[in-house]
Order: C-alpha cells, then structure tokens, then sequence
C-alpha cells in the first residue's frame, strides 16, 4: 500500500484509477499509523512518506533518509549497506568542499555590512542547488548557479525591501545595458551588487569560451534581464498599492517565481547535451511553467502572512480573494487544486516522450527537481526566509554529518 501510495505522485490528468488510489491508500495508511504500525521501522516510512512523498522530495535528502530507515532491514547485503554509506559520505565530502570554497567567495564580498538589509543564505542556496543537481560532474553548473541564486535573493530584497522606486529604475536600466559604464549612475549599494553580478557571468563566460560554448550565457542574461524586469513591475505595484488581478498578477510573478530563470541558468554548465533549443524550451515548455506554478504558489501561501505585516506587494491570495470577493481559506483550497494539476503538467511533460523528444531527460529533471525544492522548503514556511530551525537541520544531515555503517 505504501509502493502504490508512492506510485500515485506520478499520476497526469485523466488517471482517475490512480486518483481514487492516491485518497484510498492516505486514507488507510493514517488509519494504520493509528492502530498496528505503531513505532515500527514501517511505521516510520509510511509516517515519513505522508508527510514528504518521495516524488516531491530532494533526491540528496531522500538518499540519505532511504539508507538510513533501511539499515534497520535485515534483508539488505552487508556489503550492499557498506557501499551505499561510502558513496553518501564521498559524495558530501565533494561537497563540502564546494560549499566551503563558495562560502570564501561570499564572505570575502562582504556583503553582511555593504548590504546588511539583504538576506545572508549563503548555505540555505546551496542546499537549494544541490537539489537541482547533486552529480560531482556538475560541479561548474552548481557553483555559478549557486552564486546567481544568492545574488537573486540579494536583488529580490533591493527590489522588495530597500530601494527607492527611482533607484530601482535605475538598477533595472543598468541591468539592460549589463555593461560596467552603466554602474556610474547607480547609488553606492546597487554599484556593489551591480558589479558582482556582471563578474560572476563574465568570469563563468570565460571558462564555456575555452569548450566553445561562451553563447550559453546570453541566454542566462536575458533569463536575469527577465526577472528584474519583473521585479520592477511588482516594485511599481507596491509603490502605489495597486492590486491586479489575478490574471494580471500571474503573469508577472510565474517569472519572478525564478523558475524559468533559474532553469535555464541550471543548463549554463552542462556541457555539450545543451542546446540553443533547450533555452528556448526553458522559456516556453508546459512542463517549465508547470514549475513555476508550484514555486509562486507555494512561495504565497508560506509567506503571505508575514508578508502582510509590512508593506510588500500583494500575494496571489490578495488578488484572488479581492477578485473574487471570497475568504482567505477558500483562495488556498483552490491553490491546492492549482497545484495538483501543476503537478501533473510536470509528470506528464516528463512522461510525453514525443512532445520533449529533443529535450534530453537529464535537462528536464532540473526543473521537476526546482519544483521539489520549493515543496520541501516551503511546504509549511518560508524556510529559506526564517531558515534557523527545519533547513538547517537539512544541511547538516547533507553537507555535516557523515552516515554511519
């Protein structure tokens, strides 16, 4: 029943048979939870797969939980136990070492007393990136990915929580040009975090010009050049506490969810299974918007709470609930619902070999693997935002503690 349970996640629309199992199989596994399971080794997996089903969790932290509730199972090979902890341990010895060499990189921007209203999570981005993809043959694509998505978090929080609306004209024109000459007409804050962004494209530009592949990064640019415009738009909403609509307001937040930007920048250093095509799917397939369906929605119903307690622009539960002049819990089951058939769209563009057929599989698990990581850092909070207590038990299980034999 757990297996079937499992399998469900992986349902697209039209599986009604595996709707039915997916109810009837929660349904009976909390009724066993509550009478024989008890505090068995069963018991805890069906505990712990509802509450993280297995589909929707970060393949690293899966690993790491499969070995550790299957140790206690006599039917595993001694040797079978041994290899899998010494890959696990390898595995995070690599990366520890890449978290420690980024970490240098952070520390020494200074960020901390340049830009002290912008969030330090450093580690909380890394943890991220290493959900989109955690093979040491990565290791490029996961170092510039995780210094776009810090200094993403660093430009959301100009955008969001400091800058003037004319100063945020400015940073977004200067993000247009992506050219040094424009960082003179910037205020001092902006011309640190300017300057920093154009070093680290420039830099991971040079190392793709020696494999051929310097034009990787005009798509990663514009993908930036998209976001921010983004940014500025919802700055401009806030600015004169304007509510949009629904429609209105989706489509402007599914880009600055980051998902189709952060997609296409996953590719940047992938090497030679990457295509001019591949971008341009980044910015068009179902399966990507599907992605960033789940990560604003998720993003909104963690953070609209807090969010509503100091002036920030109005979450996707606002504008639906002032659309649609209905209660706030009505507006989140909905978003359930948004979010199932969310979740389908990615299956079944995962699933529809025909219609990616020229996208490899290896491409599209990054943006199922994006989705997984906003369903486990925000399926309760905003754990990226208030990351002291849940994540970072997470990063420790990954990136401190060994498993042991």
């Amino acid at each position: 029943m757990l297996s079937l349970y499992e399998a469900c996640h992986l349902r697209v629309h039209g599986e009604d048979i595996l709707e039915e199992a997916l109810n009837f199989t929660t349904t009976h596994l909390k009724s066993a939870l509550m009478t024989n399971l008890g505090s068995s080794n069963l018991g805890n997996q069906v505990q712990y797969a509802l509450e993280q089903p297995l589909h929707k969790g970060m393949p690293r932290l899966e690993t790491r939980n499969y070995i550790s509730l299957y140790q206690e199972e006599c039917k595993w090979s001694n040797i079978l136990k041994k290899l899998a902890v010494l890959d696990f341990n390898v595995v995070q010895t690599f990366h520890r070492k890449e978290l420690s060499d980024v970490s240098k990189w952070w520390k020494d921007l200074d960020f901390a007393s340049k830009l002290p209203f912008a969030r330090d999570r450093l580690a909380e981005c890394y943890f991220w990136i290493v959900g989109v993809y955690f093979e040491p043959s990565y290791s490029l694509a996961r170092m510039f990915m995780t210094k776009v998505i810090a200094l993403t978090a660093t430009i959301d929080d100009i955008y969001d929580v400091y800058g003037t609306i004319e100063e945020l004209e400015l940073f977004t024109n200067a993000i247009e040009k992506w050219d040094a000459s424009a960082m003179i007409h910037l205020p001092g804050y902006m011309k640190v975090c300017y300057k920093v962004l154009l070093d680290v494209y420039e830099e991971t530009e040079e190392v793709l010009r020696k494999e051929g592949r310097a034009y990787f990064i005009y798509y990663a640019k514009q993908a930036m050049k998209d976001i921010v415009r983004a940014y500025f738009v919802e700055a401009k909403w806030c600015n004169q506490g304007y509510v949009p609509k629904m429609g209105e307001y989706m489509s402007v937040a599914l880009v600055t969810s980051g998902y189709t930007m952060l997609t296409a920048t996953s590719f940047v250093g992938m090497g030679k299974i990457v295509s001019r095509e591949a971008f341009d799917w980044a910015n068009n397939s179902k399966l990507v918007k599907a992605s960033c369906i789940i990560a604003r929605i998720m993003d909104d119903l963690a953070s609209h709470e807090l969010e509503q307690k100091r002036e920030h622009v109005a979450s996707a539960l606002e504008c639906y609930m002032k659309q649609h002049g209905v209660p706030e819990q009505v507006v989140r089951d909905e978003f359930e619902k948004m979010l199932d058939l969310a979740w389908k769209d990615l299956n079944e563009g995962c699933l529809n070999t025909i219609n990616n057929a020229s996208i490899p599989m290896d491409l599209r698990i990054r943006a199922v693997n994006l989705a997984r990581m906003i369903y486990v850092i925000y399926k309760h909070e905003d754990a990226f935002t208030h990351s002291s207590q849940k994540l970072k038990e997470c990063i420790d299980l990954l990136f401190i503690e060994p498993l042991h034999p």
